[in-house]
């Protein structure tokens, strides 16, 4: 600011003593545009969505009609809503939503456009964006922009979600559908869109699709078996649930070499390969999976190397550990969801509140008395839901479990050195030859009462 005030004086100074008339503005060049790259105009004209209705409707009984925008079709799925206010690119394309009606809780969604989703030249084989494609069955909004505004854009919301074949509707109150959904939890809907659609009956209860019936993580998996940075110094394999770019990005720039293994791949058969594993995220119930869930039991059982579960992956490591899951009644979905550190973790120190980013509609069960081998490791803030569960020194073993998202994107980075503790966990293990490990779990004494307050929450929950 020192060295800005005075060139600032000097510029004003010489507009002032110029014959011409005094216009600060345009004398420092100030007069800004729509930020777009320097392309052919054309590329960045705003194509307008056309003029068509449309309506969502829930198999509660309640209609909200709006107008449409994206692709000219109607859609089942399930209702949901997320309070992040920004990165709806990330969460469009976050495999979690897969078969979800996504309503965005913040009034205005598409005002920065969409970006090429290609991947960067030092990372090769990782999108930008979470995935290749939108995920979500569909979008609510109050407010679509028609024109956005960053450096990086290259289409509108409107021709991003025709183009990939989602419809949205916009011009509804989203208020009010997450106060609904917020009250009586997530319900199926059906989008609407075209007058024909708008016009006709709405579904009979019986005509609501379940997404949460079908094996959605085998539609979101890899069908192939592939690495990324095959010159890493560690090697880690990913269970890949439906795993968002960033996790296998976060991994990479921290030198892994990272293979991805399909959903149902048995990772005992190769476990001997890895100096770690990792369980990634995905959509649905993980009840859906209990066979991989009894197969990474097996690895846990019989295997002493580190390994880390986020999200679905968190919910597979309870199953396996023996605990329970269950459906929340409206899931946690946004960038800021408060979360008690209960155990001192690498990174991660006990007591201290970190703020995280959330997808999901299921969590572990908290209860009195943990498995043997086993403690909760985090708790939610709100409601008490289990967050993450962690391995015990008597174990022996280097287990992490969290049900929410380190590697953000978007949302807060509190947590991203995990993936950090992780991958040196992994490296340690593999130059010591994986002689006994060394365990990840430090509960203070000071830190007594705040695991006694999580099982009083326990026992009245």
């Amino acid at each position: 600011m020192t060295r800005i005030l005075p060139l600032l004086s000097k510029t004003l100074a010489r507009a002032r003593n110029s014959s011409s008339p005094f216009n600060p503005t345009n004398t420092l060049n100030l007069t800004r545009t729509l930020a777009t790259p320097s392309t052919p105009k054309a590329l960045y004209t705003p194509v307008l969505p056309p003029h068509d209705p449309a309506a969502l409707h829930l198999k509660s009984g309640q209609t909200y009609e709006g107008q449409a925008f994206g692709a000219k079709r109607s859609v089942f799925g399930e209702t949901v809503f997320s309070t992040s206010i920004t990165s709806y690119t990330e969460s469009m394309t976050d495999p979690s939503y897969l078969g979800q009606i996504l309503v965005f809780t913040s009034p205005m969604i598409g005002n920065y456009g969409v970006p090429k989703n290609l991947a960067r030249t030092n990372e090769p084989g990782i999108p930008i964006l979470e995935s290749t494609g939108i995920q979500c069955a569909g979008v609510v909004v109050s407010d679509v922009a028609t024109k956005y505004s960053h450096h990086a854009a290259i289409e509108g919301l409107h021709e991003w979600c025709a183009r990939y074949n989602v419809p949205g509707i916009s011009g509804v109150d989203t208020r009010a559908i997450t106060t609904l959904l917020r009250d009586q939890g997530t319900t199926l809907g059906r989008l609407a869109i075209g007058a024909e659609d708008v016009a006709q009956p709405r579904p009979a209860d019986h005509e609501y699709w379940d997404p949460s019936k079908d094996n959605l993580i085998a539609q979101a998996s890899t069908k192939e078996v592939y690495t990324l940075n095959p010159d890493g110094d560690v090697n880690i394999a990913l269970l890949d649930f439906g795993a968002k770019a960033n996790i296998v990005r976060s991994l990479v720039r921290r030198n892994a070499r990272v293979t991805i293994l399909p959903w149902d791949f048995d990772f005992n058969t190769v476990r001997d390969q890895y100096d770690g594993l990792f369980l990634s995220n995905g959509p649905g119930d993980p009840k859906s999976i209990m066979d991989t869930a009894m197969r990474v039991r097996k690895t846990i059982d019989e295997w002493n190397k580190p390994i880390f579960g986020i999200c679905m992956g968190h919910q597979i490591l309870g199953l396996a550990a023996g605990l329970e899951a269950y459906r929340m009644t409206f899931g946690n979905r946004g960038h800021n969801q408060p979360v008690l550190a209960l155990a001192n973790s690498g990174s991660i120190k006990a007591g201290r509140v970190y703020v995280t980013s959330q997808n999901h509609q299921y969590a572990l069960k908290l209860t009195e008395n943990f498995p043997e081998g086993w403690a909760p490791f985090f708790i939610n803030c709100n409601d008490s839901s289990v967050e993450g569960i962690i391995s015990t020194p008597e174990s022996g073993k280097r287990i992490w479990g969290v049900q929410f998202h380190p590697e953000s994107a978007g949302g807060p980075l509190d947590t991203i050195e995990m993936f950090t503790d992780f991958v040196d966990e992994c490296r340690a293990g593999s130059k010591a030859g994986n002689k006994g490990g060394r365990s990840s779990l430090m509960v203070n004494k000071s830190d007594s009462a705040v695991v006694d307050a999580v099982k009083e929450v326990a026992v009245t929950a």
